[in-house]
């Protein structure tokens, strides 16, 4: 049931390796990246309190609750990535990355709704821990192809006459077919559990009806918000504005300080793409091993207590780039992240599970995605002007930045309350 995780890591992996990349290849200043980033998480806090609300409140006897949601996400995601390589201006890119990234809120959103739909709260934290190393095992792939096409299959990786790689854009057609596969594999091999009560659920959902008052139900829930969620929204923050520069800022960062160049038009700078890619890869590589281990050590110790370890190793793992300058050495501190990376995708979900109600569900989710996209947008906003302004355009210094905010986070993890017992 969490298959469909593998093609939806695909379409982020790809995203989070490649546009920046292509924003500068396409003539993007790198103190602007942050801000054409904000589709990103712009379009999560739209998509997904609505998604959730409306996959709570639906039911179709063939269809189900959640798996309609995964089927019109993933056709439109798959069709906005044979579009973004095909970008031939900066504003295009930026329109397909607001449609790519709304597609994939689309059909991921109810996937976390999904594990706690099926499983009790004794399985969760093993069901998320799946979803985890699905996620990883994309993202391992995604992150490789464009260094796979160039060295493998001899596939040019220089932009000619500014247009995108070839790499790039047979990575997002060979991504953009696996992402509608794999979902479409957890859409017809997987069956839903009905609501208890069939027929409160339609009296329920006939008194929910009419925009007004799903938007009333949608954004009035912040006041309704488990204790556990609101201390939850403090370390999610912490822990998105670094990720969130790691994605933006590692391309221009190591084709910088490693490769020597900042002309997105040279050989050299989609070199040091390429193998941003193979960085990405292996934090995606540790964290589908890390998702096994997680459980176990939430058992012996606690979650929150894991969460608040894996978020420090992985602040002072990005931390420790400003002082590399080797390619083959920024392979380390990516071990540092994956196993930060596991925990974000893994222990959250989990303990917030624990807290919510069981018809209630994919609203809690979609609404939890704020403290996700919030953080972010806060970030796109501030970023540009601290590397002009603070850090002399030195992109590394803002991952050593968003490593310290990780830090941060993982002490506020101990203010957390889980009263749910962790078990596999």
């Amino acid at each position: 049931m969490s298959f469909g995780f593998f093609g939806i890591q695909f379409g982020f992996a790809l995203q989070n390796t490649n546009t920046s990349r292509i924003f500068a290849t396409l003539g993007a200043n790198p103190d602007d990246l942050a801000l054409f980033w904000l589709a990103a998480p712009i379009t999560g806090m739209l998509v997904q309190p609505v998604i959730g609300y409306l996959s709570d409140n639906t039911w179709h006897p063939i269809w189900g609750r959640r798996r309609p949601f995964f089927f019109i996400g993933a056709m439109l995601a798959s069709i906005a990535m044979f579009l973004m390589p095909n970008s031939t201006l900066l504003w295009m890119a930026i329109l397909v990355l607001w449609m790519m990234d709304t597609a994939i809120n689309v059909s991921m959103e109810p996937f976390r709704a999904f594990v706690g739909d099926k499983l009790n709260p004794e399985q969760q934290t093993a069901g998320f821990a799946m979803q985890t190393f699905l996620i990883g095992c994309g993202g391992v792939i995604a992150s490789l192809l464009p260094y796979m096409f160039t060295n493998y299959f001899g596939v040019s990786n220089v932009p000619v006459n500014g247009a995108i790689p070839d790499t790039v854009r047979y990575s997002f057609y060979f991504g953009g077919t696996v992402f509608a596969l794999s979902v479409l594999w957890t859409v017809f091999s997987t069956k839903e559990i009905p609501p208890h009560d069939l027929q409160q659920f339609w009296e329920e959902k006939k008194q929910n009806s009419g925009v007004l008052k799903a938007l009333k139900e949608i954004f009035g829930g912040f006041a309704k918000m488990p204790k556990t969620m609101v201390q939850l929204a403090v370390v999610q923050f912490f822990s998105w504005v670094a990720l969130f520069a790691m994605w933006v800022y590692t391309t221009p960062s190591i084709a910088e300080t490693v490769f020597q160049t900042t002309d997105s038009q040279s050989a050299a700078y989609q070199d040091g793409g390429n193998w941003v890619g193979i960085m990405f890869a292996v934090y995606g590589a540790v964290s589908a091993l890390a998702a096994f281990v997680l459980p176990v050590l939430a058992i012996k110790t606690s979650r929150k207590f894991v969460h608040m370890l894996c978020l420090v190793i992985g602040g002072l793992s990005l931390v420790s780039i400003v002082a590399i300058h080797s390619k083959e050495m920024l392979l380390l501190p990516m071990v540092g992240v994956g196993i930060a990376w596991a925990s974000v995708l893994t222990m959250p979900y989990a303990i917030l599970a624990g807290a919510l109600p069981a018809n209630r569900m994919g609203y809690y989710m979609g609404l939890f995605n704020f403290f996700v996209v919030i953080p972010q947008i806060i970030a796109g906003v501030v970023l540009g002007a601290v590397l002009k302004n603070f850090f002399n355009n030195q992109s590394v210094k803002v991952l050593m930045l968003g490593g310290l905010c990780m830090i941060i986070g993982g002490v506020l993890t101990m203010i957390v309350k889980d009263d749910a017992v962790a078990k596999n």
